[in-house]
């Protein structure tokens, strides 16, 4: 398989990438298409797959420009330029990821052949720049590991808890009323005891908690995404 690999290194237990599980996006350029396909993977055999069906798909397409990355770390980051010129079209694709911290995606972008080179610089900027707007249109999330907490409280202390919940910025992810009210909210490992204190202090030891295991959960994430295609032209 064409391509090179190398190495970035991420935060453990949290990554960013696209909100949406499947994404398409196009964009026209001196009478070129550019669509950019692009979905979450967990492994080089799902990025592999996608990259496949979106060929099938595509077939009568000039060229079909892949990249993906994968890993804890990051240690899987692999492109392929497909026929166009050596550094114009994979490797800023994988810019983008890189410089934005998109992990755990693989994205195709297509084209379809308009009649007019666009030249080096060119390319470079459509390649990224089509990968840039498929990011933006989809939006971005922030994946976490967290402990679902739920938290027991009585009917009267409800909406004191749920206040002090917002003031410290914990999202409710889920309220059940039975008996008594169980707030659910997400807290990493290193917060715990901290957590656990300072709400068990706000709500005067009138409260139970339960901690449950560690799940990846979804945030939104508020980030401008950026090319950065300068030392590529």
């Amino acid at each position: 398989m064409a391509g090179n690999q190398v190495e970035h290194v991420s935060e453990l237990g949290k990554y960013i990438t696209i909100a949406n599980q499947q994404v398409t996006w196009e964009q026209t350029i001196k009478k070129s298409r550019f669509i950019v396909n692009m979905a979450r993977v967990s492994n080089e055999e799902e990025a592999k797959k996608f990259i496949a069906s979106i060929n099938v798909e595509h077939r009568k397409a000039t060229h079909n420009v892949w990249a993906y990355m994968l890993g804890n770390r990051n240690e899987v980051q692999r492109y392929s330029d497909n026929g166009e010129p050596a550094g114009t079209a994979g490797v800023p694709m994988l810019e983008v990821l890189k410089n934005n911290a998109i992990r755990d995606i693989a994205v195709v972008v297509t084209r379809y052949f308009g009649g007019i080179k666009l030249g080096a610089g060119g390319l470079v900027r459509a390649y990224a720049g089509t990968v840039v707007g498929g990011v933006e249109d989809s939006g971005l999330i922030e994946r976490i590991q967290r402990h679902e907490v739920s938290l027991k409280v009585s009917y009267s202390q409800y909406e004191s808890l749920a206040y002090w919940l917002k003031q410290h910025n914990h999202e409710i992810l889920d309220t059940t009323y039975t008996v008594d009210v169980l707030i659910k909210v997400a807290i990493a490992d290193d917060d715990m005891t901290m957590f656990k204190a300072a709400v068990i202090d706000e709500m005067a030891g009138q409260i139970e908690i339960i901690v449950g295991d560690i799940d990846w959960f979804e945030v939104p994430y508020q980030q401008r995404v950026s090319a950065k295609t300068e030392t590529l032209k």
